[in-house]
């Protein structure tokens, strides 16, 4: 099933400090906003709204990747 990954989805155990440090972090929200423009070019390319090779995909889906844990990394430090 072809669906976007939201970070309160895939830490939900941190969803109220994610809606806080969006709010207050600005290191935070830019990582946010990269994740979450990431995440919806990976589904538009998934769903065939928008064209692309295997190979750009699987680069987009890797750079998701690095920066969820990168995200994640971020949450249990702060």
């Amino acid at each position: 099933m072809i669906r976007k990954h939201s970070l309160t989805e895939a830490f939900p155990e941190f969803e109220e400090k994610i809606n806080d440090l969006k709010v207050n972090n600005a290191h935070f929200k830019k990582l946010f906003e990269q994740y979450d423009e990431l995440d919806h070019e990976v589904y538009r390319i998934e769903s065939d709204a928008e064209p692309a090779s295997d190979e750009v995909l699987n680069k987009l889906r890797m750079d998701r990747v690095h920066l969820k844990d990168e995200i994640y990394t971020f949450l249990k430090e702060n």
